[in-house]
């Protein structure tokens, strides 16, 4: 028999790490609560780690290493800044950075939105494989390196190699790129690509927020995918 439907506040400061995440794995069969409040996780690694359920979790604070790290279809939001690797292999759901994210945002994501409000480090989206990665700041070097497929749209710039070994993941840039990186070019941003950034960012929550004719596009120019000789210098 399942608890009635509530909410529930974890506080780190004074209850385990593993107990939150143990409780959230079993959301839906030893509790109905779908709005969880954690409270001082004080940059704590792992924190909301492999959720499979339908909840909204708020994080009142910063946040360590692979904060919503392998998530499905919960709602994750972080009320400060997120470590390395923030929702690194999601599969669903929408995880939401108040702050800034260090590296490896979304690596190898497969679904879901990321939305991170400020700047993303090296490698943010790098062998994203789906996942819809939204940063209105700027990103740093790397980022998208070996992307196969979903969207990375950047407000601010992007470093040095942008999209490097890029397989089909679209990128859109405003601001400046510093350098592209092997097999990835600048590409025509036609009306259809408009209407894509558009429904993206309307999925979001972001919607007329930024004009999408002021983004560039950027693509894989697909020389790297099988091995040839002529090609050998860009590898």
């Amino acid at each position: 028999m399942t608890a009635p439907a509530t909410d529930l506040t974890f506080d780190l400061a004074a209850q385990p790490l593993r107990e939150l995440n143990a409780a959230l794995h079993k959301a839906g069969v030893e509790t109905n609560a779908r709005r969880w409040h954690v409270a001082n996780p004080n940059g704590r690694h792992a924190l909301a780690v492999g959720i499979n359920a339908p909840l909204e979790v708020e994080i009142d604070g910063h946040v360590g290493y692979y904060c919503a790290g392998m998530n499905q279809q919960a709602r994750v939001t972080i009320n400060g800044n997120a470590g390395v690797g923030v929702a690194e292999n999601m599969m669903s759901g929408f995880v939401h950075v108040k702050g800034d994210a260090s590296q490896a945002a979304g690596a190898t994501a497969h679904g879901g939105t990321l939305l991170i409000e400020g700047n993303a480090s090296a490698r943010c989206g790098i062998s994203m494989k789906g996942v819809d990665i939204i940063v209105k700041g700027s990103i740093g070097h790397m980022s998208a390196f070996m992307g196969q497929a979903g969207h990375l749209i950047v407000f601010g710039d992007a470093g040095d190699a942008l999209g490097d070994s890029l397989y089909e993941a679209k990128l859109f840039v405003r601001g400046t790129v510093k350098s592209l990186g092997a097999d990835c070019i600048e590409k025509e941003m036609r009306e259809e690509h408009k209407a894509l950034l558009a429904e993206k960012l309307s999925a979001a929550g972001l919607a007329g927020t930024i004009d999408v004719s002021e983004f560039k596009r950027y693509g894989s120019a697909r020389r790297l995918y099988n091995f040839h000789i002529d090609n050998v210098d860009a590898y």
